[in-house]
């Protein structure tokens, strides 16, 4: 036997409904954006792990960086302050630092001169048959947080800004480990 919802009821329920359906369809902020870039570089993995472990000395290997000092060095919480070259800064906290496993994992929560917040960035080295792998990863938000961002502030133009840092730390990096 079927019972019946008095009119008023059903009434209510049915905007309670279309109130949640419309909510969803309109209520979308950024997403986590991601980018990986990997590059081979013929030394020990070793070798390439002692040139870029320094949480700060990214100015050491990285061309856009002018200097990178880092108040605690390699200890968690570090703080390291970068200036760029062409102008702009940025602030990044140490969160985890594996010499062993050859690799260092950091944050910054304001993007500074990137369109990005809430940036985690991971730096890995891995032995590779006598070669190296170097794997940068980082995930993050668009710069403007709220709907109709800005062009320059746009998940396009996070992840293009993440991805040219990374090809260019590294592709300067593989040169000046295997000397081109």
């Amino acid at each position: 036997m079927t019972r019946s919802l008095p009119p008023t009821r059903r009434l209510w329920l049915l905007g309670l409904a279309l109130a949640a359906v419309s909510g969803a369809a309109t209520a979308h902020g950024p997403t986590r954006q991601k980018v990986t870039e990997t590059i081979t570089i013929n030394a020990p993995a070793a070798t390439v792990w002692a040139r870029i472990k320094d949480f700060a000395a990214l100015q050491a290997w990285h061309p856009a960086v002018a200097s990178s000092p880092a108040d605690k060095g390699n200890e968690v919480g570090s703080v390291r302050q970068l200036t760029l070259k062409g102008g702009g800064a940025l602030t990044e906290t140490l969160e985890a630092w594996d010499d062993a496993g050859m690799k260092y994992t950091y944050r910054a929560k304001d993007g500074g001169a990137l369109p990005v917040t809430n940036y985690t960035s991971t730096l890995r080295v891995t032995e590779d048959g006598g070669k190296a792998t170097v794997e940068w990863r980082g995930a993050f938000y668009r710069g403007y947080p709220n709907n109709n961002p800005p062009p320059d502030q746009n998940d396009e133009a996070a992840v293009r800004a993440v991805t040219g840092v990374y090809q260019s730390g590294l592709a300067n990096l593989k040169s000046l480990v295997e000397g081109k």
